[in-house]
């Protein structure tokens, strides 16, 4: 990644245990020399001159009246270093400032002590309880891995939600993303996920990153995922709409740094999910616009493309571990525009899309996901035989089929009347009804096993006639479509 980053790949907490050090109590700041020549403040951005010896995404400790602040080296030029502050520069004054620098970049203690805990996007507790400690820091940029050391995603996540669970299969250390467009349940789907996914390995753990949200949405949050929170298995890191911007820069690092210790050492398969990353890109626009720095695309940074692919290739499985890290950003498209940049770039980045529709939200069905426009490129790599179940790769192919039929068929009836149309265009109308209203639409709260989707999804088939299922062998037809009138 290039200097010209807004957020150096290392930024979060300090290596001091849950919390930032502080310089009057950690003695590897003692020493250090402290600088205050302030040439500028602006936005979440000081500039400080006469500096020496201090390198690119460095940990600072600013120095105020008030107590300490924290920040990273965000460019150097010569003498003059540009810190983004973490807590905002606001109330600061020039001749009031001292910083000093720690010579290595942001850290956090990692480890199974973040489970179970509800912490800001720095990693502070909002649960009462004491700050998260370990004996391991890690910087939040990760390390970089070999590829080669990179084994191809494979087994499934279920979700418990059959729409997905059938036609869009979630893939261990696969990274799959959910396009919304803002008024959609995207978080109530976001929450429903980390609430009920699981996987066949032994321990699976979700870690929720919660990005510019408003207070009572972090309260349903909390709510909705206090269950699984109190199993010890969930992390949440929650950063509020009033929170300082960069706070919003600095949540998913911690949150991806937390997973990677848990999945690759403590051999945890681990669900990592971000909502909303259209709330993070913005923020490093905000940033950029602090800098002064030439825009691109709708005032995005030239390199908001680098930036993303530095979190979301932060999933996968390496070779002789365990466990996994599986991301699934949720992102909401401003006026549901998929060639924004934030959806755009993320879809050159992932392995597919989740895609909420309005027009299948109109129609009273939940989650209100646009089937033909999502995929899951990694789908065949986690279902079939010894996966989920031998049947589910023919099912899914022919429910999309026969859903792109219906939707022929809805249109035609649309110009000449459903009365004119044949048979067999009417059986598809039928057909789509069925399969929306039985598989596609379920409660909130419901959880539904894989053998419960596919039964449902068979169901909806029954209602076409069988000549029309093409894509399914004869003796899947044998075997499950005579128990069809048994399913709900």
């Amino acid at each position: 990644m290039t200097a010209t980053n807004p957020l150096p790949a290392a930024a979060s907490i300090p290596a001091a245990p849950g919390r930032p050090s502080h310089p009057e109590t950690d003695p590897r700041l003692e020493a250090q020399v402290s600088y205050g020549d302030v040439r500028e403040l602006r936005g979440p951005l000081l500039v400080l001159g006469d500096v020496d010896g201090v390198g690119w995404d460095e940990f600072a400790t600013v120095e105020t009246p008030d107590g300490a602040r924290h920040g990273l080296v965000l460019e150097v030029d010569r003498d003059r270093v540009t810190v983004q502050v973490l807590e905002s520069t606001d109330g600061l004054a020039p001749g009031e400032v001292r910083v000093r620098f720690a010579g290595r970049p942001l850290e956090i203690v990692v480890g199974p002590g973040w489970l179970g805990r509800v912490c800001n996007g720095r990693g502070e507790p909002l649960d009462g309880g004491p700050p998260v400690t370990g004996t391991t820091t890690m910087p939040v940029s990760g390390w970089p891995l070999n590829p080669v050391h990179r084994e191809p995603p494979h087994e499934p996540v279920l979700t418990g939600i059959s729409v997905i669970d059938a036609l869009t299969t979630l893939v261990r250390g696969q990274k799959l993303p959910i396009f919304s467009v803002p008024g959609m349940p995207h978080l109530t789907l976001a929450t429903q996920i980390a609430a009920q996914a699981t996987s066949k390995g032994a321990g699976f753990r979700v870690v929720f990153a919660a990005m510019g949200m408003t207070h009572a949405d972090i309260a349903y949050v909390r709510d909705r995922l206090e269950e699984r929170s109190a199993a010890g298995e969930l992390v949440l890191l929650l950063n509020a709409a009033d929170d300082p911007v960069i706070e919003r820069i600095l949540t998913p690092r911690i949150a991806l740094t937390i997973a990677e210790e848990l999945a690759y050492v403590e051999g945890h398969d681990v669900l990592v999910i971000m909502s909303d990353m259209t709330s993070y890109a913005e923020a490093v626009r905000e940033v950029s616009a602090a800098r002064r720095e030439i825009p691109a695309r709708r005032g995005y940074p030239g390199y908001l493309y680098s930036d993303l692919a530095s979190l979301y290739e932060r999933c996968g499985r390496i070779r002789g571990r365990p466990g996994s890290v599986t991301i699934l950003p949720v992102l909401t498209m401003p006026a549901g525009d998929i060639t924004h940049p934030v959806p755009d770039l993320t879809g050159y980045i992932t392995e597919g899309q989740i895609v909420l529709s309005p027009e299948v939200d109109a129609r009273g069905v939940y989650p209100p996901v646009d089937v033909l426009s999502s995929l899951s490129r990694l789908m065949r790599s986690g279902a079939g035989p010894d996966r989920t179940r031998e049947d589910h790769l023919d099912v899914a192919a022919q429910v999309m089929a026969s859903l792109a039929r219906a939707r022929q068929a809805a249109e035609l009836a649309e110009l000449v009347g459903s009365a004119a149309l044949s048979e067999t265009d009417r059986s598809y109308l039928a057909y789509q009804g069925v399969v929306e209203h039985r598989l596609f639409d379920q409660g909130a709260d419901e959880l539904r096993s894989l053998d419960d989707t596919l039964g449902r999804a068979w169901a909806a088939l029954a209602e076409l006639p069988e000549r029309e299922l093409t894509m399914l062998p004869t003796t899947f037809l044998d075997r499950f479509l005579s128990a069809r009138t048994e399913t709900p």
